[in-house]
């Protein structure tokens, strides 16, 4: 890759969402707001090969895009129309409220995807496509369906929001609950992308998991009373706080119980431990709040065999019932057997291989090729660790598993 296509690329990365929606103010139209980013993108890969890359490049592309939009509106004979748009809410007026944190235009973009008019997988999709830039096929692979059936879905919410005329601002105070929850959502799930990538050479992408907590932090001034807000953001800190040890110097993955937990960042964690004592108060915890337990007491255990699996399994309970998923129920799985021993989570692993949505989810032949290894089953656990390479599109996960796979020995039939 040339260096003038590595500045795109990362511009691409770090500045996406400000750009895109920055252009969703001149536009008021995504469809048409995505064409006109896009096309700045392009033209930068000229213009940067004979000037140089700009000393900022989100204000270089984010006045290409606006550009673009403005010739297209009056291409268009809606320029005078669509006039009054383009002019700046004052600061403090009721579409700009007067904290500059909370009107940040990807937080308004955010709620914008997440309006109660789409349906929830619509809202989380479509956020996660146009204001993280997650990738069509990694956004798929996270819902546990095609790309083609993503594809659609991110479409046809596009155009419903285009068709319903859903206004470019921050909510409403009453409007907020009825959003609330997919942002969290999608906010959580970029941060997942983010902390192990679907796909490529890298465990990580920490620019997107950093973009995610960043866009916590927001939600969290803006709604700082919410017990949810508050889970969110502490479940991103304790896991952010391991970000450093995930991995050797060679991009080698390294499992909980080998990581150097004195080089976690400790700031983060008493942060999210404070977080998740607050969001714990008060009535029956949400889904975030008691990921946020449980996380937690990972990250404040002082070692690997001293962590209270007994208590991360009780706030599993809980979350099962706040959140009916088969992912959580195979992730409670890998606690039953820290509790209970490998053969009592087969079982429940066993019973999930039946449920259709965990079909191709390539941590479930991961886990269960783990228990089965724990078990002494390793023929058994040799199968399921191919499996589980083969569903596999993560470069460290794959040689993880491939080493794993190779201590079965002379079970591996290779």
């Amino acid at each position: 890759m040339t260096a003038i296509r590595q500045a795109v690329a990362d511009a691409h990365r770090r500045e996406w969402a400000r750009v895109l929606a920055a252009t969703v103010r001149v536009t008021r139209d995504l469809e048409l707001a995505e064409e006109c980013v896009q096309d700045a993108y392009v033209a930068a890969l000229d213009a940067w090969t004979s000037g140089g890359v700009p000393a900022s490049p989100g204000a270089w592309l984010t006045t290409a895009a606006r550009h673009n939009a403005l010739d297209a509106l009056r291409r268009a004979r809606t320029f005078r129309s669509k006039l009054h748009l383009l002019v700046e809410p004052a600061e403090g007026g009721p579409d700009l409220p007067a904290d500059p944190v909370v009107h940040d235009d990807r937080l308004r973009l955010v709620f914008l995807c997440c309006h109660p008019a789409l349906v929830t997988e619509a809202q989380v999709a479509l956020t996660l496509r146009l204001v993280c830039g997650v990738t069509t096929p990694d956004i798929a692979k996270a819902f546990l369906v095609s790309e083609t059936t993503m594809a659609a879905r991110i479409t046809r919410a596009k155009k419903k929001i285009t068709a319903a005329r859903i206004p470019f601002r921050m909510p409403a105070p009453h409007e907020l609950p009825d959003r609330l929850d997919a942002a969290l959502t999608v906010i959580h799930l970029l941060f997942t992308t983010g902390h192990t990538a679907p796909a490529g050479p890298a465990l990580t992408k920490n620019d997107l998991a950093e973009r995610a907590l960043d866009l916590a932090r927001m939600l969290h001034d803006l709604m700082p009373h919410e017990r949810e807000v508050r889970g969110l953001l502490a479940l991103l800190l304790a896991n952010h706080a391991r970000r450093a040890t995930r991995t050797t110097a060679d991009g080698r993955l390294l499992l909980l119980e080998e990581q150097d937990r004195s080089a976690w960042d400790r700031e983060a964690v008493a942060e999210a431990h404070d977080l998740v004592l607050a969001a714990l108060r008060g009535g029956d915890p949400g889904r975030f709040a008691l990921q946020a337990a449980i996380a937690a007491l990972h990250a404040t255990a002082p070692t690997y065999g001293e962590t209270d699996w007994d208590q991360i399994l009780v706030f599993y309970d809980e979350l099962v019932k706040a959140w009916p998923s088969p992912v959580v129920a195979l992730n409670r799985a890998v606690a039953v057997a820290m509790v209970s021993g490998p053969a009592t989570a087969l079982a429940e692993v066993e019973t999930l291989e039946r449920d259709e949505r965990l079909a191709g989810y390539r941590y479930l032949p991961a886990i269960k090729a783990d228990l089965l290894r724990r078990a002494g089953r390793e023929a058994d656990a040799a199968s399921a660790y191919e499996r589980a390479i083969a569903l596999a599109a993560n470069e460290a996960e794959r040689a993880f598993l491939a080493r794993r796979l190779a201590e079965t020995g002379p079970h591996h039939r290779g």
